[in-house]
This record gives structure tokens, sequence and C-alpha cells, in this order.
């Protein structure tokens, strides 16, 4: 039952973010007010890490299998890739770089905050 219960949970809340996704005037993914309303519910302590902890693992130890039929979908657009690989190849790189800078500053943050918090 509890299973059926966080299954319950996780896909209520899919349904209800695509619900609002049709509503809403401007285009913003279900998938993403997914997530923030998960993180209002969480964090408003309507729905507790427990509820969800089992399920989420589960679905998150099998997140490489959801990336497969995209990434065989890709076959059929190769002709595109080909005419934009250079456009392609920057737009990766420059992104892999901004991540990477995004990722630093927020790890020397992170270690900043951690560093006065044990001084005080």
């Amino acid at each position: 039952m509890k299973l059926l219960t966080q299954i319950g949970i996780i896909f209520g809340i899919c349904w209800i973010s695509t619900c609002i996704e049709q509503v809403l005037p401007f285009t913003l993914p279900a998938s993403i007010i997914g997530m923030l309303l998960l993180l209002v519910l969480l964090l408003a302590r309507v729905i507790k890490t427990e509820h969800i902890q089992e399920k989420s693992d589960y679905l998150l130890g099998n997140l490489p299998f959801f990336f497969i039929p995209a990434s065989v979908s890709i076959i059929n657009y190769v002709d595109v890739l080909r005419e934009n690989l250079l456009a392609l190849v920057v737009v990766c790189t420059v992104s892999l770089i901004a991540t990477f800078a995004a990722t630093v500053g927020a790890v020397r943050l992170t270690c900043r905050l951690l560093e006065r918090g044990k001084r005080r």
C-alpha cells in the first residue's frame, strides 16, 4: 500500500502540473511546474520526504532508461545535425564552460558560507 501511495503522489503531482500547464497563458513545461509544485509541497511540509523517498530513489536509479527513446530518435535528424554541426559544437562548448563556471562559483560560495557558520 505504501508503494501505491508514493506512486499516487508522484503521478498526482504530474497530472496537476499538466492541468496547470494547459491553463497558463504562457509556455512553461509541465515537468518544471511539477518540480516547483513538489518543492512547494515539501517546503510547506504538506508532503514529507518519507512519503516519496522509495519511489523517487527507484526512478532516479532507472533514469538512464528514460533517455533511450530520445537518443534513438536522433537518428531521424542526422541530416539536420550535419548541417548545423559547427553551431551545435559551439553551443555545447559554451554551455559546458558556463556550467562549469557556475558550479565552481556555487561550490566556492557554499564553502564560504559553511566556514562562516563554523566560526559562529
